[in-house]
């Protein structure tokens, strides 16, 4: 066999890759480059500690990062995301986040941000199966059950996908809501509001969905928490 004129195809597939990963670290030092032109104190004073008004919760989509969407610099808003900006009770990763973002950061407004088209939301509403990600989608799933009537209505696909999305980042800002952690904070101080939007990736713009929340007023007597703990056995 010869093998003098023999291409490794695993050469040509690594360059192009090695090439991207380099072209992240350049990206990082030009991006150093620049912020040290505009202030040349700059990181020393973001390495003081941050104090970000801001909550965001948003889907891990690739093209809605949370500090170009609202033109805010690093230190001015603290982020969760994941697949589908699903805020579940039983997701200690979420409610971890939540937890240090009220009762240490002390922000003021939690942004629960879905987006149209999403990928997260339209596997929800067929029946593939994906591997794993399949129980995380459960949860997509069910804000769907709650409102199947309306969205069974709407024949065009995109646009039941469309009204999915936003009918999940209401039920998403009512399940935080209902979080102990929320409720508690809500007791102590009247300055933490709740938010639900939708950014319009064919825009840009951000759609406010007119459901924030300031106090448990709203969410009925059984989520609504008391002021005592008690047992559930007496």
């Amino acid at each position: 066999m010869n093998t003098k004129n023999k291409v490794d195809i695993t050469d040509n597939v690594r360059l192009p890759q090695q090439d991207r990963y380099n072209k992240l670290l350049q990206g990082n030092k030009d991006w150093v480059a620049n912020q040290l032109a505009e202030d040349p104190d700059y990181f020393n004073k973001l390495s003081k500690g941050q104090s970000p008004e801001v909550l965001w919760i948003g889907c891990s989509d690739s093209r809605v990062p949370a500090n170009e969407v609202t033109n805010t610099k690093p230190g001015e808003v603290f982020v969760h995301r994941n697949i589908a900006n699903v805020c579940v009770h039983s997701d200690m990763n979420m409610l971890s986040v939540l937890d240090y973002a009220v009762n240490v950061l002390k922000v003021k407004h939690i942004i629960v941000s879905g987006h149209y088209g999403c990928g997260g939301v339209a596997a929800a509403l067929g029946n593939k199966q994906y591997g794993l990600i399949d129980n995380w989608l459960r949860h997509i799933k069910d804000v769907y059950r709650l409102h199947a009537y309306e969205l069974d209505l709407i024949a065009d696909k995109t646009e039941r996908e469309n009204r999915l999305v936003e009918l999940n980042v209401v039920e998403q800002v009512y399940n935080l809501c209902k979080t102990t952690i929320v409720q508690n904070a809500w007791k102590m101080r009247s300055d933490l509001e709740i938010h639900g939007w939708i950014i319009q990736l064919d825009s840009g713009f951000v759609k406010d969905l007119n459901v924030s929340c300031s106090s448990a007023d709203n969410l009925g007597k059984v989520f609504a928490l008391g002021e005592h703990y008690t047992a559930i056995d007496q």
